[in-house]
């Protein structure tokens, strides 16, 4: 990953080596569903690190920094709803000081893996989701890091909305909630090597 991207933007906060963003819509309607697995994995990051997800003033996302090996690194869950993704991002990317877009890694779900799937890559399409079409709007550029958490489709079209936005029940409940304990394992990668060894770990996973 050769490309180095600035940040626009004067730098008034404390660098981070690595900002994490992981996807979802605020409030309990939307709690627990397939749509929220990107925000879902980075709260579990956070509870693993024993951090806490706070909302700071003038912030539009819950954040906390954890410090690792590489240096600081900064969770966040956007509180706008996922087609507004990118407002939370010119302040937290002021705030934490990050100029390179490689730096950037943003955890969402994604209906073209199978469930149980992961794939950590730079850039790539938008594949029609809302919250990277928003995070791509305001960054001018679709070359950030994704962690796409495979949730799979529906058998017909007109059932996506229903079926990313309702929280499964029974064993669809505890096969998402696994697949986001995966995700929270493949962040947890991150945070201790490079990006191209966890690439590879992670995406030549099967089960």
């Amino acid at each position: 990953m050769a490309l180095r991207r600035s940040v626009s933007g004067g730098r008034r906060g404390s660098a981070s080596a690595l900002v994490i963003l992981g996807l979802a819509n605020p409030g309990d309607d939307y709690a627990g569903s397939r749509h929220n697995v990107g925000g879902d994995a980075v709260r579990l990051l956070a509870e693993r690190r024993d951090a806490r997800l706070v909302l700071e003033r003038r912030q539009r996302a819950l954040t906390a920094t954890i410090a690792t090996a590489q240096g600081p690194v900064t969770l966040a869950v956007p509180t706008t709803f996922m087609n507004e993704s990118g407002a939370a991002l010119v302040p937290l990317l002021t705030r934490t000081s990050l100029e390179d877009l490689t730096r950037l890694v943003v955890a969402h779900d994604d209906l073209d893996l199978e469930p149980g799937r992961l794939q950590l890559r730079f850039g790539g399409g938008l594949a029609g989701h809302n919250g990277l079409r928003s995070i791509a709007g305001v960054l001018g550029t679709q070359d950030f890091a994704r962690l796409r958490i495979g949730i799979g489709r529906p058998a017909r079209k007109e059932q996506v909305t229903d079926y990313v936005l309702k929280r499964p029940t029974g064993a669809r409940r505890a096969e998402v909630a696994a697949d986001v304990a995966r995700a929270a394992d493949a962040l947890e990668l991150l945070l201790g090597t490079d990006f191209d060894a966890a690439q590879r770990q992670i995406n030549a996973a099967r089960d």
